[in-house]
């Protein structure tokens, strides 16, 4: 298949190389990696099965490789591209085109051994940053904003820089954690209030994704077991948790995606709080953050060993509080295993 990609993470998974400068071409045997002179030295060292092009105008020389190619079709992903750099790359390119949205995700959504436990590294590394970051707070993290405590969250996730974090983390107390991607505010956090976290770092480039939610005395710590003093709060974080358990201990191999998130849906339509599960049960996670499979009650995918998502109900009961749960699971023998 001849294709040619833009984004990053789909070029990286080609070459085992990429950066914010770079086209990558497959034109049957032959690969080609585009790039500038910023980059020559590390292309040239870490590009693996393809050539590496310095040029300064990038669009100019692909279109010029594709033309001498002789090649009749071309596959894209139309997500990757704006229209002005598909145009100055397609300028007099007398072959057809054809649009592949999501060409890469498709062609990653099954993860390879080696992926899983580079994964599973970014996933324990994640959860130790957890705790450091608990421990952060316990010791001068109460009576600060959120502000304050989202920056303290990167530096606990980076280990003061020496990891990329996959999305800026999400650090909400009581009500603003009814908002499912809540940014942070003045608000701050006392002792015995609920205190939502939502993070992951990344190892190798590749991503870990978590989301705790806990009841902020004196000695919390990020495990799933919490007690709130709220009744209602405890009705909820209960029924999370058992719909969050209940979709890692019935997931199969074979089952559609929507299957899988009914197993967290039903629970919570259940308990009388449908109305506020407010997303799908869980996404993909890989080089990027959000990829294939999502686990929504609309998709129709069928689950494989080797695939890797999360599982995150929730609920959130505007100007009270939100509540969430997240794992990360990679299916394995036919079954969901946290990383």
């Amino acid at each position: 298949m001849n294709y040619i990609l833009k984004n990053e993470n789909a070029i990286y998974y080609e070459c085992g190389y990429s950066c914010d400068n770079a086209l990558y071409i497959k034109l049957g045997a032959e690969a080609f990696f585009l790039t500038d002179s910023r980059y020559k030295i590390e292309a040239e060292r870490s590009v693996v099965d393809a050539e590496v092009i310095i040029e300064l105008d990038l669009y100019k020389k692909a279109n010029a490789i594709i033309k001498e190619s002789k090649i009749k079709k071309l596959n894209y992903d139309p997500k990757e591209w704006s229209l002005f750099a598909f145009d100055k790359l397609t300028d007099k390119l007398n072959i057809k085109l054809k649009p592949k949205p999501d060409m890469s995700h498709k062609k990653r959504i099954k993860k390879s051994f080696e992926e899983i436990e580079t994964l599973t590294i970014a996933s324990q590394l994640g959860a130790d940053a957890f705790d450091f970051f608990a421990d952060m707070i316990r010791s001068d993290g109460f009576k600060i904003d959120e502000y304050s405590l989202t920056y303290m969250a990167k530096t606990a996730l980076s280990e003061y820089g020496k990891y990329e974090l996959s999305f800026d983390p999400i650090v909400a107390v009581n009500a603003n954690a009814a908002k499912p991607h809540a940014t942070p505010t003045t608000d701050i956090l006392h002792k015995k209030d609920l205190l939502l976290v939502d993070a992951g770092l990344k190892y190798k480039r590749y991503c870990s994704d978590r989301t705790r939610t806990v009841y902020a005395n004196k000695n919390f710590s990020f495990d799933t077991e919490q007690r709130f003093k709220d009744k209602k709060i405890q009705k909820a974080y209960d029924t999370v948790l058992k719909a969050h358990d209940n979709a890692i201990e019935k997931a199969r191999t074979g089952m559609k995606a929507k299957e899988v998130d009914a197993l967290t849906r039903n629970i919570i339509d259940k308990a009388g709080f449908g109305k506020y599960f407010v997303h799908s049960t869980g996404h993909g996670v890989g080089l990027d953050i959000h990829e294939m499979p999502y686990i929504s009650s609309k998709s129709d995918t069928i689950i494989e060993d080797g695939m890797v998502y999360t599982i995150e109900p929730g609920i959130y009961i505007p100007d009270e509080f939100g509540i969430r749960i997240e794992d990360m699971v990679a299916m394995i023998d036919g079954r969901a295993v946290v990383l």
